[in-house]
């Protein structure tokens, strides 16, 4: 059963005008509705009903000149950490929603309610109810184009009695993994919302083939569509004249697999009936950021899938790379089941890292708070993003929408770095007290010193001006060393994004080759009396530091603490491993620091107390 609450009712109103209301409405009429001076509660047999109920009569139905209020019966005391957001466009990505979702606190769970509204409804569940509140009060009314978020608390299991349904267990499966779709447009709500995020299959085929592919009508690429629960987009009207036109394929991993072999084999029946006599390979688009992992150490991944699948895989040089087109080619060459075989393992390696760099996004714009990721426009070759999947290859990337959507490609944001950023796009800090400045010591190949500082310093200047930090290279200590010493000054954010550019130039201007991954070494100063938390009882805290982050970090032995009475703290790793590792010792050293404070607050009183 789930409860309503009816407000806003005027005293002469009865139980019956109530369920007449609600056979008006075509609602189910509620045997059991108990009726108090001025509001009721009413049971309803479902969910699906209740927000029906919800959507139909709150603040739209009126009864004896006064108009009601309908929502969930949930008391202050049951207002934990579940909410229910309603009108939800139906078209939204699952992946803008959970960007959004995550801006507000850390979410255990997402359930998509299946309901018979046009809109989509979904419950869910933040780590804290401070979080869930939080999220009600900035959600309530957020505008996503036509459509205006309605939010309510949701009975939480873990605070009411045993009765209520239980809740899926902290870990588990998401519950969104479970339950049935309605049939709606692909990567939408109604879509099967599988566990991976959407990620696209990009792919280059010959200009030749296309009108083979779409068919006469429409129809072959109807069939694909329909046969493999699949959205096919063909950019062939962009780049007139181009030899190959990408095609753009959303669906599940298998989906997309199936589209591409339904494709590839359309263009080879079209080779053999039109006597084409050059082989037809299979050619995937995949970001800059994500082909390194496909790689692998040494090649080692890409010789592997070679060698299993029987097929010849070369990726295009990154001298091919431009500002609008961060896409690499993938080819691959063999016989066509190989070739099929080879699709499958090479999407899974970019689908991976693709998923592990958004997991990484998420968690690093929970470690700061207010931080908007889609706004600071750092991201460049050697970081994460996903690729432009609706744009056409090499066109000039769309300007952004005003919703907030954290995985658009990071293109069309680079121009905020060359030039004054909008004031607008700077996210604002959730206090309102100033943040601390913080000093990193952040060490670079001394071969790349010139780039980052740029003709005539230009480019120091204005990612110093981009960033909001003060950034400065420390003298070299002698003639031969093969790393300097770059010393930034900032505010959390500021960090970010000054550290967050710094990596992505190196990799942009080919400082590490394409197999690896750019992994910097980072010193923090940390007072002396928090080295020890840092260490941890039998090096357990740092061990835990390591294994949470994937960052290497070293508090060295034996140093003697400068004139602030602090010490290093070494961390190396990538860029969000370091990031990541840097708060956690920063929250560190606040414990201490007010533990402290407390210490002191109780000593200056006791000799009053001793009296």
């Amino acid at each position: 059963m789930y409860k309503l609450y009816v407000g806003n009712l005027s005293p002469s109103v009865t139980v019956e005008d109530l369920q007449q209301l609600f056979a008006e409405r075509k609602l189910p009429v509620p045997e059991k509705i108990l009726l108090k001076n001025g509001y009721a509660f009413v049971d309803f047999p479902d969910q699906n009903s209740a927000i029906q109920a919800i959507e139909i009569l709150n603040g739209k139905a009126e009864l004896h000149g006064k108009v009601i209020e309908v929502d969930y019966s949930v008391p202050k005391k049951l207002r934990s950490r579940k909410i229910q957001i309603r009108n939800i466009p139906p078209h939204l990505q699952w992946e803008v929603l959970d960007g959004l979702l995550a801006q507000y606190g850390t979410v255990e769970n997402v359930e998509q309610v299946n309901t018979d509204t046009e809109t989509a409804v979904v419950n869910v569940t933040y780590a804290t109810k401070e979080e869930a509140k939080v999220a009600i009060e900035k959600l309530t009314g957020h505008q996503f184009e036509d459509y205006s978020f309605t939010v309510s608390y949701m009975m939480d299991s873990d605070a009411a009695p045993p009765v209520q349904a239980p809740r899926t267990r902290r870990g588990g499966r998401s519950s969104r993994d479970q339950g049935a779709s309605l049939p709606r447009p692909s990567g939408g709500f109604g879509s099967p919302h599988p566990r991976q995020h959407d990620f696209p299959l990009r792919m280059l085929v010959p200009t030749q083939f296309v009108g083979a592919i779409i068919g006469k009508e429409g129809l072959t690429i109807k069939n694909v569509t329909k046969q493999t629960q699949s959205k096919v987009d063909i950019h062939r009207k962009e780049n007139a004249g181009a030899a190959e036109k990408p095609i753009t394929i959303h669906s599940t991993p298998e989906g997309c697999s199936s589209a591409c072999r339904m494709i590839m084999d359309i263009m080879h029946k079209e080779a053999n009936e039109t006597n084409a006599t050059e082989d037809i390979p299979l050619k995937i688009l995949a970001h800059n950021s994500l082909v390194g992992r496909l790689i692998g150490k040494e090649g080692r991944n890409l010789k592997k899938i070679e060698e299993e699948t029987g097929t010849k895989i070369m990726i295009s040089s990154l001298q091919d790379l431009t500002y609008y087109n961060l896409e690499r080619i993938i080819t691959v060459l063999g016989e066509l089941e190989a070739i099929f075989k080879a699709e499958v393992e090479i999407m899974k390696k970019l689908r991976e890292a693709y998923e592990n760099d958004i997991a990484a996004l998420n968690q690093q714009a929970n470690l700061i708070p207010g931080l908007n990721l889609n706004a600071l426009g750092i991201f460049t070759s050697g970081l994460p993003v996903m690729p432009p999947a609706a744009g056409p290859r090499g066109s000039v990337p769309p300007v952004a929408s005003a919703g907030y959507n954290p995985f658009l490609s990071h293109s069309s944001h680079l121009s905020g770095l060359y030039g004054v950023s909008p004031a607008s796009s700077i996210p604002h800090q959730l206090s309102q007290q100033a943040p601390e400045q913080e000093v990193v010591y952040l060490f670079i190949p001394t071969q790349a010193v010139g780039a980052l500082i740029g003709k005539k310093g230009q480019h120091i200047k204005q990612l110093a001006h981009f960033a909001g930090a003060s950034i400065k290279i420390a003298p070299a200590d002698s003639p031969d060393v093969t790393e300097r010493m770059v010393i930034i000054t900032g505010t959390p954010e500021a960090q970010f994004k000054a550290q967050g550019r710094i990596f992505g130039k190196l990799k942009e201007e080919n400082f590490f080759l394409a197999k690896e991954e750019v992994k910097l070494e980072t010193h923090i100063k940390v007072p002396s009396t928090a080295a020890g938390r840092v260490i941890g009882k039998g090096g357990k805290t740092v061990n835990e530091l390591q294994n949470l982050t994937s960052a290497e970090v070293i508090v060295p032995r034996d140093q003697t603490p400068d004139e602030n009475d602090e010490v290093f703290v070494k961390i190396s790793g990538h860029f969000f491993a370091s990031q990541t590792a840097q708060r956690k010792i920063r929250e560190i050293i606040q414990q201490v620091k007010q533990q402290e404070q407390k210490h002191q607050q109780g000593a200056s009183v006791s000799p009053h107390h001793s009296k």
